[in-house]
């Protein structure tokens, strides 16, 4: 059990780590952006990988413990 909790979280530690070379910029935040400046458009990206990844996490968690109550159900 322990070695699943610490693979799972060095796994969203990764995560988080590479999240700051995505590119998540829409058109209309890619334009603001580059008018912003180097510095502010760097702020404005990771802004917008952080906010993204929220609800991903947060419906992964929901499906693994569906998941896990069926497969609890069925056994």
């Amino acid at each position: 059990m322990l070695r699943k909790i610490s693979l799972l979280l060095s796994f969203f530690v990764l995560c988080l780590l590479l999240s700051n070379t995505a590119m998540a910029q829409c058109s209309i935040c890619t334009k603001t952006a580059s008018q912003l400046g180097e510095g502010p458009a760097k702020a404005l990206n990771s802004a917008i990988v952080y906010l993204a990844f929220t609800p991903f996490a947060i419906m992964g968690y929901i499906g693994w413990r569906w998941w896990k109550n069926e497969k609890e159900l069925n056994s």
